[in-house]
């Protein structure tokens, strides 16, 4: 299968970063899939039953929260 890969940063509040990952959440637990906007173009992505979470925390020069999920 071909890779797919959909990459952007926005500068955000925290309250308005924490109000996205609401919804993700929110989409994750009513669905079996989450859509995601991007260039007036809408991507459907089916999640299974079970995934794996990662969580990663770097600390440094720069701060960084990961939160991955991959089946």
């Amino acid at each position: 299968m071909d890779l797919f890969e959909i990459d952007t940063t926005q500068r955000l509040s925290r309250e308005q970063a924490a109000a996205k990952l609401h919804a993700l959440a929110d989409a994750l637990a009513r669905h079996n899939s989450v859509e995601l906007e991007r260039d007036g173009r809408r991507l459907t992505v089916s999640i299974p039953d079970q995934v794996d979470l990662k969580v990663e925390v770097e600390l440094g020069d720069e701060n960084e929260l990961e939160i991955e999920l991959t089946w």
